[in-house]
């Protein structure tokens, strides 16, 4: 028997063995292995490595079984997170991954992009102790990865649900349209996903840089559905390609709008249309999905030495991190308010920094100059202050008077939010739309002001997570059901 095999019997046979409460709190939480720095901007390889069986098993054993279980309730799509978790401490890894597919359609998604510290691990009872929370998220992509590549080799044939033959449409095949599909599909339904775009996927393919979010990960979540019986449609804008009544002409039931939200906003200051001047939804789509800057792609891009990006989100740091990986000499964040107030995951925060990107925090860009070609060639930039909180309960930053500066740049990138996809809204008469350009639901139903139209993702939010959108598609996917149940 070689070493390998003797350390996995050793631990297999620990499994056996009860543990205490006390015992299972001393355990450390597992640091996740990741790629070093210096090589990783030379690349576009995933960050973050993974769990060894042993590392996941070690982590699994300090949950604590709570009898009222709250990381649970920090979940948007309610994952079975105990049920799961004790799964992987059994060693039945392919167990763990069948509960969390119970709930969620794309669990090796959620499991590398959700910001689990702001949810479940937020409720997890070790944060009472002082302690690090259970890594929940790596603990799901574990799980979810396990089952991929054991089914890479082990194929087996995927039990297509009962069909009801009521057929529903779906516009967007985003983390909101997967996840309702999923369910619908699950339940019966002949559910059909339209996606404007030439990829399936939608902002985890566009959005979602591959050293964060491998596009092999999102390709294999979406076989999955395919295998359940879901049908996609790509090239196909809803709004434009096809109606509203069309939809309802080719005897769909039930409609559920998934479009997201793609319209970049920019802050209305002088020099924006400099060129070198974009939207982080410009440059990320043309490198993620469009494969810009890769040999023999032939889609353009703009590359520069010193790349400033403005926000401090999470796509503001996909973007920083790309242009690093792009060629920039000089990458920097500008954020308006301080590292404390930054929207943006932790880790994210922490992996930009490793890889040499620059925080220039409490600054806000005020005007953008060119050179004599026209090219953006310099930023002038206002130093803040933090005043009294806002509505969100984050402190306001307020200028410093006569505190600006000029700082040499050759590519800007504007990650300061988005608005709605205005499409779909605008083509549908008799919807009920918000002034900010969302559609109006009912919070509970997801159910807009027609009664066969549902909406859920950054198109009701304006913006917002992965999963939060997830939770929309399956609370509208119950909704909708039901309704249509009782015909």
């Amino acid at each position: 028997m070689n070493q390998d095999n003797i350390r996995e019997s050793e631990w297999r046979e620990a499994l056996r063995v009860s543990i205490s409460a006390k015992e299972r709190a001393a355990i450390r939480r597992v640091e996740m292995p990741q790629l070093s720095a210096d090589y990783r901007v030379t690349c576009n390889e995933e960050v973050n490595c993974g769990l060894t069986e042993e590392q996941a098993v070690t982590e699994s054993r300090r949950c604590l079984d709570c009898p009222d279980p709250q990381c649970v309730q920090g979940c948007p799509v309610s994952v079975n997170i105990p049920g799961f978790i004790k799964n992987i401490e059994r060693g039945d890894f392919l167990e763990a991954a069948a509960v969390l597919k119970d709930t969620s359609a794309l669990p090796a998604v959620c499991g590398r992009v959700c910001p689990q510290e702001k949810q479940c691990e937020s409720r997890c009872i070790y944060n009472k102790m002082k302690k690090q929370p259970v890594a929940i998220g790596y603990l799901e992509r574990f799980a979810a990865d396990f089952e991929r590549e054991y089914h890479k080799h082990n194929p087996i044939d995927i039990q297509k649900p009962i069909g009801n033959g009521i057929k529903v449409a779906v516009a967007g095949s985003g983390p909101a349209g997967l996840s309702f599909a999923g369910d619908m599909v699950k339940k019966g339904y002949d559910v059909t996903v339209y996606e404007a775009l030439h990829e399936i996927g939608g902002v985890l393919k566009y959005g979602i840089p591959e050293f964060r979010l491998p596009n092999s990960v999102v390709e294999a979540e979406i076989d999955g559905l395919r295998a359940l019986g879901v049908k996609f449609v790509k090239n196909c804008i809803i709004g434009k390609t096809l109606s509203y009544d069309d939809l309802r002409a080719e005897g769909y039931k039930g409609i559920f709008v998934a479009s997201g939200a793609g319209l970049p906003r920019f802050m209305g200051i002088p020099g924006e249309n400099h060129v070198g001047v974009m939207s982080s939804n410009e440059y990320l789509t043309r490198i993620n999905l469009m494969g810009a800057g890769l040999p023999g792609e032939d889609t353009p891009v703009l590359k520069g030495v010193r790349v400033a990006v403005i926000g401090g989100g999470n796509t503001a740091m996909d973007s920083v991190r790309t242009a690093r990986r792009q060629g920039a000499e000089v990458a920097m964040i500008v954020y308006r308010r301080s590292e404390d107030e930054m929207p943006a995951r932790v880790e994210e925060v922490h992996h930009a920094k490793e890889e040499g990107v620059r925080f220039m925090t409490l600054y806000n860009p005020v005007e953008y100059l060119a050179d004599d070609k026209g090219r953006v060639c310099a930023m002038r930039v206002q130093r803040m202050e933090l005043g009294e909180p806002d509505a969100s309960g984050r402190r306001s930053p307020v200028p410093v008077e006569g505190a600006v500066e000029e700082i040499p740049v050759d590519l800007v990138i504007v990650s300061v939010g988005v608005s709605p996809n205005p499409l779909i809204p605008n083509a549908i008469s008799d919807l009920n739309v918000s002034r900010r350009g969302t559609i109006v639901v009912d919070e509970e139903t997801m159910r807009s002001s027609l009664p066969d139209l549902y909406a859920g993702g950054d198109i009701v939010r304006g913006g917002a997570t992965v999963i939060l959108a997830m939770g929309d598609g399956r609370k509208a996917a119950a909704a909708m059901a039901q309704q249509l149940s009782s015909l």
